[in-house]
């Protein structure tokens, strides 16, 4: 067994509590998905809190690359994360910039062995913030009990990460004024964060359809034969919001070279045309959904 494999078995059997070279320390467990494998990887990893809001450094003890969870993170926003006894997704998104220092000042105020660490490499330490999937106050269902439920929770966090990128898109814009001119600093990094919450959004919103395609639509459409032309708008709106999904990360490739107004007006339109289909998704399935429970029971006894 390795020792980040007994490091993550006996947080899980104490209740995010362990011995040795951690105790006492401030420990999470980490899960992403590997950027090339596509496979879970867990790792323990020391953290700092920042409001409430948890830092995790790519410090690899100083070493001179990266650590893998950081790469897979860049490939796969979203994670796993495990503290004490609590388990939720987040969004990882590497501070940049600005920020990252102010951040990192911080971490290094609360734990100087990170200072050690960035003073024994040449490459500069990520510093990632973990952000928590929560809904706004008065979104999203108080409690998960059917079918219906879960649509509603998955659409909440998708319309979250339209908000996060349309946000984050204004402050990038209207911080660029006090970055021209010759001298002046430059502007400021919010690429990644920008890139993350894109990514974390398309990725969700994949897999969600492939599941409505492959799964739940068949299953539905033979239960209910009159809503055969309903099934058909999703599906040709499913292909429609891939579309707009490469649409939305050519644009945000290029948000350093665009038009303010321009890029505003286009990120606009596909925002309003991704809630339209979410929208209608809603209308059209929550009342078929809401009598079939979520989780799924055991089946029937025979």
């Amino acid at each position: 067994m390795s020792f980040n494999q007994s490091v993550i078995d006996e947080f899980r059997a104490n209740q995010g509590k362990v011995g040795g070279y951690f105790e006492g320390s401030d420990l999470l467990l980490l899960t992403t998905t590997g950027a090339k494998s596509g496979a879970e990887r867990t790792v323990p990893l020391g953290y700092v809190r920042h409001g409430d809001q948890l830092l995790v450094i790519g410090s690899n003890m100083g070493g001179p690359k990266h650590p893998d969870w950081y790469h897979n993170v860049l490939a796969n926003p979203l994670v796993q994360v495990e503290v004490g006894t609590e388990l939720y997704e987040a969004v990882a998104v590497p501070a940049e910039g600005e920020r990252r220092d102010s951040l990192f000042e911080h971490v290094v105020s609360a734990e100087p062995g990170y200072g050690e660490y960035q003073e024994n490499t040449t490459r500069i330490l990520p510093v990632v913030v973990l952000e928590k999937n929560d809904p706004a106050p008065g979104e999203g269902p108080a409690e998960v009990r059917s079918l219906a439920d879960k649509l509603v929770e998955v659409h909440v966090w998708l319309r979250g990460q339209l908000r996060h990128v349309t946000a984050e898109v204004d402050a990038y814009f209207a911080s660029l004024p006090a970055h021209g001119g010759e001298g002046a600093p430059p502007a400021p990094g919010l690429g990644l964060q920008i890139r993350q919450h894109c990514l974390a959004f398309c990725q969700t919103l994949e897999i969600h359809h492939v599941g409505e395609d492959a799964h739940m639509f068949p299953a539905m459409e033979a239960a209910n034969p009159h809503l055969k032309d309903v099934f058909a708008r999703l599906r040709t709106e499913h292909v429609t919001v891939s579309r707009l999904q490469k649409e939305l990360s050519g644009l945000l490739a290029d948000i350093a070279g665009a038009d303010p107004e321009q890029f505003r007006k286009e990120l606009a339109r596909m925002s309003q045309e991704l809630n339209t289909h979410l929208d209608y998704e809603e209308e059209a399935l929550l009342p078929l959904l809401s009598e079939i429970p979520f989780p799924p029971g055991p089946p029937a006894a025979a």
